[in-house]
Order: C-alpha cells, then sequence, then structure tokens
C-alpha cells in the first residue's frame, strides 16, 4: 500500500514539473523568445502569443511555448542561436544583429520609412526581398513583418531638430541612427530599449530614440520629461519581425509547416492593424502622465535628413557591400 502511495505521489511531482506534454512523444516543443513585456499588452508579446494560439488551433502535434521579458535569452544574445536551431522563433528589432549582417542596419535607417502604409509597401518590394534573402542565407524565415515607428524622448529638453540633440546622451537602437545623432552633435550609449530605463533612471542617458509601444511598455514616461511623438513626420522606422530558424522549421511536417506560416500570416495582420494605433496611444500616455509633448515640423524633419544623408547614408554606402544599392531600392519605394 505505502509503495502504491510513493508511485502516486511522484507521479503528481512529474506532471507538475514536466506537464503532460511530455507524454505526448509526437508533439512539437517550440520555444519563442523575447525582450519585451510579457502579458500587460505589448503588441509584439501580442504577436508571437497570437502564432502561438493559432499553432493550438491548428492541432497539428506542436506546441509554441514563449518566453518574455529576456527570461530566456538576453535581447541581443537571441539571434546566433536563432541561426544554430537552438531558438526556434523570437521577435526581434532585426538591427540588434547588424554586427553578424551590417545590411540589417537598413531595416532602421533614418527617414527610409515614411509612415505606416508606406511600411506596409516596402514589405513588398526589391529591398525587403533583399533582405530576407540575406536572413535566409543566414538560416533564418520570417514569419511575420511587422514596422513600428517611434520617436525622440529626454530628461533634459524637447528633442526635434538636430540642434536640440547637442550634447545629450543618447540611446538610438541602430548604427546608422547613432551615425546621423553623432553627426548632430550628441553622443551615444548603445542598450537594448529594454535597458533604456535603468539607463535613464541611473544618468546614463539623457535622451532616447525607441518605438512608440517600447515608450509604453517599458515605462518611459516616469523617467524623461519631454517626447517627441513620430507625428507627421516619422523619422524613425524599425523593422521588428518574427523570426524563424530554419533548422527548427526543417524539422516539422507537412502540416506543421502549414500552420506555423499560416500563424505567422495572422500575427502580421494584426500587427498592420494595430501599428498606427501605437503611435496615438503613446501620445495619450504620456500626455496623461504629465509629460510635455513637442513636435517635429517639416523644416526639422529636413535638417535630420540632411545630416543622415552626410552621415548614415554616406557610412551604410562606403561600409557594407553593395550597401548603396540596397539604400536605393528602399528609396525607390514611393
Amino acid at each position: 500500500m505505502k509503495i502504491k502511495n510513493y508511485l502516486t505521489i511522484f507521479f503528481s511531482i512529474f506532471l507538475i514539473l514536466f506537464g503532460t506534454t511530455s507524454f505526448a512523444a509526437d508533439t512539437v516543443i517550440l520555444k519563442a523568445s523575447h525582450q519585451f513585456p510579457g502579458g500587460k499588452g505589448d503588441a509584439r508579446d501580442e504577436m508571437v502569443n497570437i502564432i502561438a494560439k493559432e499553432v493550438e488551433k491548428a492541432k497539428v502535434g506542436m506546441e509554441v511555448r514563449v518566453f518574455p521579458s529576456s527570461s530566456l535569452y538576453k535581447a541581443m544574445e537571441q539571434y546566433k542561436p536563432l541561426t544554430e536551431g537552438q531558438l526556434d522563433i523570437t521577435s526581434l528589432p532585426l538591427d540588434y544583429a547588424s554586427g553578424f549582417r551590417p545590411e540589417y542596419s537598413a531595416t532602421l535607417m533614418p527617414g527610409i520609412v515614411k509612415n505606416h502604409e508606406h511600411a506596409q509597401r516596402l514589405n513588398h518590394s526589391p529591398f525587403m526581398s533583399d533582405i530576407k534573402a540575406i536572413l535566409k542565407q543566414e538560416g533564418v524565415i520570417v514569419l511575420a513583418d511587422a514596422w513600428l515607428a517611434g520617436g525622440f524622448a529626454s530628461k533634459t529638453k524637447c528633442i526635434t531638430n538636430p540642434e536640440s540633440a547637442k550634447g545629450q546622451v543618447t540611446r538610438a537602437a541602430g548604427k546608422m541612427f547613432e551615425a546621423m545623432l553623432v553627426g548632430a552633435g550628441a553622443s551615444i550609449s548603445s542598450m537594448a530599449s529594454s535597458e533604456v530605463y535603468t539607463g535613464l533612471q541611473s544618468g546614463v542617458l539623457t535622451g532616447v530614440n525607441t518605438s512608440s509601444e517600447s515608450f509604453v511598455s517599458f515605462k518611459i514616461y516616469e523617467q524623461v520629461k519631454c517626447i517627441t511623438p513620430p507625428g507627421k513626420f516619422a523619422l524613425w522606422f524599425m523593422y521588428e519581425p518574427i523570426l524563424m530558424s530554419q533548422k527548427s522549421f526543417d524539422k516539422l511536417n507537412d502540416k506543421q509547416k502549414d500552420a506555423i506560416l499560416k500563424a505567422g500570416k495572422v500575427a502580421e495582420a494584426y500587427m498592420a492593424k494595430a501599428a498606427a494605433g501605437l503611435d496615438a496611444n503613446m501620445e495619450k500616455v504620456f500626455k496623461e502622465k504629465g509629460v510635455q509633448i513637442a513636435y517635429m515640423t517639416q523644416a526639422d524633419y529636413d535638417a535630420w535628413l540632411k545630416i543622415a544623408k552626410e552621415t548614415s547614408y554616406k557610412q551604410f554606402a562606403e561600409k557594407v557591400k553593395d550597401g548603396d544599392k540596397l539604400i536605393q531600392k528602399a528609396l525607390a519605394v514611393k
């Protein structure tokens, strides 16, 4: 009798620790990692969760387990495991991986994307075909496209034109934006968006560029005095797709491949619809929190773009193989 009781207790503990899915030998478990807050309404977390839910609904013997808030990998450490098949899926600002492929910096280049509608057109352009071909070479496929607009914020004064950025210590998310800011007289402190709050709090940063969604999700309103939203002149647009390891994808059967690709399209449609609303929500939240709102004018935007062409565009063309051709392809999309 005692042996029976011990076996029952052991079996119960095993179920708690490992879950019932461990007994389904034919169930494929996919790990999805990202840096954004989980369960708090962040649209990028929602994209990954949509994929998980759609895969579950498909009933093809596959489960996507989501690890938000850098709980599985740190933000900047996701790309390499993805290429090697150690990580299956990630929501990743692609410029974070520009140390591996410098071409990715073209997806966070000042003035490349004009607005959310333009971003959708860019997705189906030769420019993005080239970016996705590079990803394919790296052993990565795109499950869902996503572009997020962003702006400036500062602890000291509003950043609208290049002159107002002079002397600020800023975070810009990518090398090409950093080059433009340095050209305007700012200093740079590089970090993931998940580290910006601490950077501002500790005084390492006085200013920041990031997406509208990150401004809200990471509660940046608690640390800044003024914010410049995308408005009519969105200088900052970043490509933040849902990516999957080719090695992980190749291990799936045909029904599972079809299910994960269809799930990606559902997530992409969600973000395409939600993206513009993220900007309006950011303005609303910051206004409610008492943060000053400033807007960029056409003259401000033109002044930034002039510096960008002398710095970011020039550096990209000189340092990246066929960089000038890649930028021209992006600028050709009207």
